[in-house]
């Protein structure tokens, strides 16, 4: 009886905390008492503990990829005029300075002078890949070519051996602007089989979801375009197309071009990532 006794009292206990602290989360959530503000820092242990948790998930999920020869001097700079063209802004460079929307941001993005020594090209690599949740790190899977991912990481391996004047020199060597990324295109090119689940993902790398409510996107009640649910039973693309996967492709890649002025922005989509995003969005019914 004693045992039991003791049993309870723990499990009761158990419970008073568990709900004590449900009732202080939601205390905080709804009552608005966390301030959101990016000019508040981070407490040191919520950034200490973001950041353990985040380089362990990144050499957890890295830890199979084979990584390629970097050594080659021309790759390392293709990845020198690639790191000036996307990734300075946030990070700055030897004798640059962060623009000040990496200045700004919270938690501060630091610079990669130093990332030989914290992280291995696998892991550069998957980090620049696949990006960070909620640090505004972006994913380049679907801006960059797997080459130019790469070329990245060569240089990143050259960064910690350069001072301002040598990655200036670097820079006069580098292609010039721009230099890497897929762009926009303007037609469907023959491509690989359509990958609906990439599809999915794409729908929010590409900020699909900023502005329609997609069923199996995450994100807000977004209220500037129409929701896509359903959107395959519908006959036509913004008044303007038949519905098929084939037009909305299209669309995606020439939206100005085929409806002239109209609000929805033209994203640069590649034609891969566009049948993809089309064949996703053909199974909205």
């Amino acid at each position: 009886m004693r045992k039991r006794s003791v049993l309870l009292t723990a499990l009761a206990t158990t419970a008073a905390l568990g709900l004590a602290a449900a009732l202080v989360a939601a205390a905080v959530i709804f009552g608005g008492l966390y301030d959101v503000g990016a000019t508040r820092q981070h407490f040191q242990v919520t950034h200490t503990v973001l950041e353990t948790a985040m380089r362990q998930s990144v050499r957890l999920r890295a830890r199979n990829i084979a990584e390629p020869p970097l050594s080659d001097e021309r790759m390392a700079l293709r990845g020198a005029a690639c790191f000036r063209d996307k990734c300075v802004q946030c990070h700055g460079a030897p004798g640059v300075p962060q623009h000040d929307i990496g200045q700004s941001m919270q938690p501060l993005p630091g610079p990669l002078v130093d990332a030989r020594s914290h992280w291995r090209p696998r892991e550069l690599y998957w980090v620049t890949r696949h990006g960070i949740k909620m640090s505004g790190m972006p994913a380049w899977e679907y801006r960059l070519e797997e080459q130019e991912l790469w070329d990245l990481v060569a240089f990143m391996q050259r960064l910690p051996d350069l001072d301002a004047g040598r990655y200036a020199d670097w820079l006069r060597r580098a292609p010039a602007a721009p230099s890497c990324g897929r762009g926009a295109a303007t037609a469907i090119a023959p491509v690989a089989v359509v990958d609906v689940e990439r599809g999915r993902e794409a729908l929010h790398q590409y900020a699909c979801s900023a502005c329609h409510r997609i069923p199996g996107v995450t994100g807000s009640q977004a209220q500037v375009g129409p929701p896509l649910k359903g959107i395959a039973g519908r006959r036509l693309i913004a008044g303007t197309l038949p519905n098929t996967p084939e037009n909305m492709a299209l669309w995606l890649l020439q939206t100005q071009q085929l409806k002239p002025g109209t609000a929805m922005p033209q994203m640069g989509v590649a034609p891969q990532d566009a049948r993809d995003m089309a064949a996703y969005l053909a199974t909205l019914r």
